[in-house]
């Protein structure tokens, strides 16, 4: 399977990069085709100006500021999301990357009236989160697990009728240890070893 993985994370030494290294790895033991998309060493601009926003729900994909992202997802039968959950959700580069690339007529059709929106993203058939969380597992689900949520469900909906999605998050980040940072690796390895 070719897979996109989309790092956003502006530590290179972070623990993060650790994750990122070990799905890569991982994910090319098992025979996938991987391509990194860290979103931080490009320069990514995550922010949509007056004009791009003027233009959003009717510009033709052909004529989007941003061909080479929409090539990467084109290319993509996998999606994987590598990131830090900052307030409960997306780091705002993240959140950046989704409000400019995945926009109508590259990630989805814009409705008649009283119609829903078409899914443009249906060779998608695999969608995967990997994060860090601050706060306590039991937290995160008090607050909705808005990051979550907004790739598993939100970007689901625009995939393959039977895309597979799968959430791993290390939680009590800012307490964890070395041990807890090593069995997270290994569980990531081993989560990865069954795509």
């Amino acid at each position: 399977m070719r897979i996109l993985l989309v790092y956003c994370h502006p530590v290179p030494e972070s623990y993060a990069a650790s994750i990122r290294d070990e799905t890569i790895a991982s994910l090319e033991a098992r025979g996938h085709e991987v391509r990194l998309l860290d979103l931080y060493a490009i320069g990514f601009d995550p922010v949509m100006g007056a004009e791009e926003r003027r233009r959003y729900n009717h510009l033709p994909a052909d004529q989007h500021p941003l061909p080479e992202h929409i090539a990467h997802l084109r290319w993509a039968e996998g999606l994987v999301f590598v990131y830090p959950t900052w307030w409960y959700g997306l780091p705002a580069m993240l959140k950046g990357w989704l409000d400019r690339v995945w926009a109508p007529g590259v990630a989805f059709s814009m409705p008649e009236p009283n119609a829903k929106i078409g899914p443009l993203m249906t060779h998608i058939r695999l969608l995967g989160v990997i994060t860090t969380c601050g706060a306590p597992m039991w937290w995160s689900y008090v607050v909705g697990h808005p990051g979550r949520r907004t790739i598993t469900r939100g970007i689901r909906a625009l995939c393959a009728r039977r895309c597979r999605t799968f959430f791993m998050a290390h939680y009590l980040m800012d307490s964890s240890t070395d041990t807890t940072r090593r069995n997270f690796l290994a569980k990531v390895r081993k989560k990865l070893a069954k795509v």
